[in-house]
């Protein structure tokens, strides 16, 4: 299928990071578009595609078939890995979902530790709700990457069974993609998110909030640092 493999920039930079000649297993592949096109690139030999849902799983099918790589995906109606065996794949990939929902996931799946299985992870949110987990539960993060599509900066990495060095409240935010020409937009725009959140909370009453706010205070400092590093960086 022609044309299948210019990807969105945020997919694009998910393909980027998978290891070449992996069994993937694409966890909420929507249309199969991440797995069909690295296929059809000779990245990988071999994909699980899983959804929750039928509706997507259709689609993915119909992606496949329309490619001519019947034979070289198998697709799973399961909630996350649940429906896959640690046997069949030696990549993960889980893009698109919400941070938190990543490290459910994961949690449900300790093999990708035990067996240190390359994950790709592409959080759309709580991002350092992730960061903390992958931290506490024996996962390092080998890289991470950004990309822009339209006015979105998107992230993803690359994550690995192993010891973390601790992450600072401003890396729990921001991560450690230090030298990327989208590193300024991407620190501007976690302190702007910062800015919103402590002007809501200006309003807000109760006894939890102040020390909400004085932790934001300080991700926010680091985050002002890291940017005068950036911007230094830069010249």
């Amino acid at each position: 299928m022609s044309g299948l493999h210019d990807l969105s920039p945020r997919l694009r930079m998910v393909a980027d990071l998978v290891p070449p000649g992996v069994r993937l297993a694409d966890v909420g592949t929507d249309h199969a578009y991440l797995p069909a096109a690295l296929l059809q690139e000779g990245k990988i030999p071999f994909a699980v595609a899983a959804d929750l849902r039928q509706g997507p799983l259709a689609s993915a099918k119909a992606t496949v078939r329309r490619a001519g790589l019947e034979g070289k995906v198998a697709f799973r109606l399961c909630d996350g890995l649940k429906g896959i065996r640690a046997e069949e794949v030696d990549g993960v990939a889980i893009a698109g979902m919400g941070g938190e929902t990543i490290a459910s996931i994961l949690a449900a799946a300790p093999w990708t530790r035990e067996l240190d299985i390359p994950l790709i992870l592409q959080p759309m949110s709580s991002m350092p709700d992730l960061r903390q987990w992958l931290e506490e539960n024996g996962y390092q993060i080998i890289r991470e990457e950004l990309c822009q599509e339209g006015d979105t900066l998107y992230t993803a990495m690359l994550v690995h069974a192993g010891e973390m060095e601790p992450q600072s409240p401003g890396e729990l935010w921001a991560g450690k993609n230090r030298n990327h020409p989208l590193r300024g937009a991407w620190l501007d725009q976690w302190m702007g998110r910062i800015d919103r959140a402590l002007r809501g909370m200006e309003q807000a009453q109760g006894e939890g909030v102040r020390p909400k706010q004085e932790q934001l205070l300080r991700v926010r400092a680091e985050l002002l640092d890291m940017r005068k590093e950036w911007d230094q960086w830069q010249q």
